[in-house]
């Protein structure tokens, strides 16, 4: 943990680089830091997918959509970022409000030319079960 999952219609996909989208958010997740100056995630439990949506429904993507002026080619991207209990809310804006930047900033082009909705949440919980099993965190440690 943390998990940050990108979902995204794959009309997207031929406008945008997604990988560098997920090689950003993780340089920024990675960057966190608390009011201590301690990191924020372990390098090793970094973790950015992004998985395209080839069958999807934007904003009435049919004729009720195109009948008010709207293309039927709208896109959306939704992120969220799944972490463990215990960062003040302090902290969980700042990583909110860093990684929202970059999305935005990788976004902007897009936003320009194509109507594009695009929804981040963080969520955390208490966890029910938790099994694991990595050798990545010694890489890093």
């Amino acid at each position: 943990m943390p998990h940050l999952v990108i979902l995204y219609t794959a009309n997207m996909e031929p406008e945008t680089d997604m990988t560098a989208l997920c090689r950003s958010l993780a340089n920024a997740m990675s960057e966190q830091v608390d009011e201590a100056g301690k990191q924020v995630f372990p390098i090793g439990g970094i973790r950015v997918l992004a998985y395209p949506a080839s069958h999807y429904a934007v904003a009435d993507n049919g004729a009720a959509g195109r009948a008010v002026g709207g293309t039927g080619d709208y896109a959306f991207v939704y992120l969220q970022l799944r972490m463990a209990q215990g960062r003040t809310e302090t902290v969980k804006k700042k990583i909110g409000d860093a990684l929202l930047e970059k999305t935005q900033v990788h976004f902007e082009p897009l936003f320009s030319k194509r109507h594009l909705g695009m929804t981040f949440q963080i969520d955390e919980g208490a966890q029910v079960y938790d099994g694991k099993q990595s050798n990545l965190h010694p890489l890093f440690n």
